[in-house]
């Protein structure tokens, strides 16, 4: 990596794996985090979160502008999840997440916001996960792909199961136009601004 220089911004997208936590600092149970895949510049950060438990798409930056267009409720984006979920997915279990469903926030009803959700007529080309979900013979799968506009805290698990379907894997594949195509758990790559920028808000009024 070159050195740093002063004022530099700098965009990584990560395939985060399962078991990694969403940190740069050691966490207390020794489990890796984000610097055990790349050794990134100091002033980093990841933008928004992915559970220990959740594997795709994060992207980590130091440009506070970004960070701000992508949390801010105010520039509604798209986020899109492949979830495998335990049991067969009704229609009526589309439907329902599709218009929205009632979770709980932090103790409080809430009703998610309408969200495009389809069941994927096969398995999602996507690497093994390590470790892999338990299989059991006399239960079914399904995977379905679940697009959001928002970001509430475990929020695609709290939806399908909901709707009784719970969540066995879940894998971000993209938010906007940025993609984990070609990517591997673990893989890190450097992108410019002017990229990260056109596949985030190409489709967005503001830019």
């Amino acid at each position: 990596m070159k050195k740093q220089e002063s004022n530099s911004l700098w965009y990584f997208i990560v395939y985060k794996p399962y078991g990694v936590i969403c940190q740069f600092s050691a966490s207390d149970n020794n489990q890796p985090t984000l610097g055990s895949l790349y050794l990134f510049p100091k002033d980093v950060y990841p933008v928004g979160r992915l559970d220990t438990d959740s594997e795709g798409l994060l992207i980590i930056t130091n440009d506070k502008r970004l960070n701000h267009r992508l949390l801010n409720p105010q520039y509604a984006h798209k986020r899109t999840y492949w979830v495998q979920v335990e049991g067969v997915v009704s229609p009526d279990a589309i439907e329902k997440l599709s218009t929205g469903v009632q979770i709980t926030i932090n103790g409080n009803r809430y009703n998610t916001l309408p969200a495009f959700a389809q069941i994927l007529p096969q398995t999602p080309n996507l690497p093994d996960r390590e470790p892999p979900i338990r299989y059991r013979a006399n239960i079914p799968t399904s995977w379905i792909s679940l697009t959001l506009t928002e970001g509430k805290n475990r929020q695609v698990r709290k939806m399908t199961a909901a709707v009784g379907c719970p969540t066995l894997r879940l894998v971000r594949q993209s938010i906007e136009e940025l993609t984990l195509v070609d990517m591997q758990p673990g893989d890190v790559k450097q992108l410019s601004g002017e990229r990260v920028y056109k596949l985030l808000f190409a489709n967005t009024a503001q830019k």
